[in-house]
């Protein structure tokens, strides 16, 4: 399967929000399964449909557990704080500490059309947070502080 390409900070798309899918068809199928060989070709956890140029609200991943596609996911309950380094796809080489819930709940659709809501906690918890920034256009250098973003945003311009 081709994989897509992976889109890098400053790319417009990163900040655009996703559309809510409608209706799970096959080129949505599709999708999830080409960000799914994507975000395993470039060894991630997680990957938005932003990242691959497509504004819609899929996200898929994997944190050693097996894959899961979420689509238009919704975080409905979120539980204590945690502190830990996260790195993006978008973002070759960077690897900031940000601040997230512990445990969340998520309501999403599967590849079926189904509604699914899972508790999730720990890694799995962060990596559901940060892709959900992504599809409502939010990085997570976004949730740093002010001069630390800056200092990220200097370098990132010069490259």
């Amino acid at each position: 399967m081709p994989i897509l390409e992976i889109k890098k900070y400053p790319d417009p798309i990163l900040k655009q929000k996703g559309e809510i899918v409608k209706k799970v068809n096959t080129e949505i199928k599709k999708l999830a399964s080409k960000m799914l060989a994507t975000m395993y070709q470039n060894q991630g956890l997680g990957l938005a449909a932003q990242q691959v140029g497509v504004a819609k609200r899929i996200l898929v991943c994997d944190i050693g557990e097996g894959p899961l596609v979420l689509i238009n996911p919704k975080i409905c309950g979120k539980k204590g704080k945690v502190s830990m380094e996260e790195g993006c796809l978008s973002f070759s080489g960077l690897f900031v500490e940000v601040k997230r819930a512990k445990e969340v709940v998520v309501k999403f659709l599967d590849l079926e059309g189904k509604k699914i809501k899972i508790r999730a906690k720990d890694l799995l918890a962060r990596v559901l947070q940060h892709e959900i920034d992504h599809l409502d256009g939010i990085l997570f250098i976004d949730r740093v502080g002010f001069w630390k973003r800056r200092k990220i945003l200097k370098i990132f311009k010069k490259k």
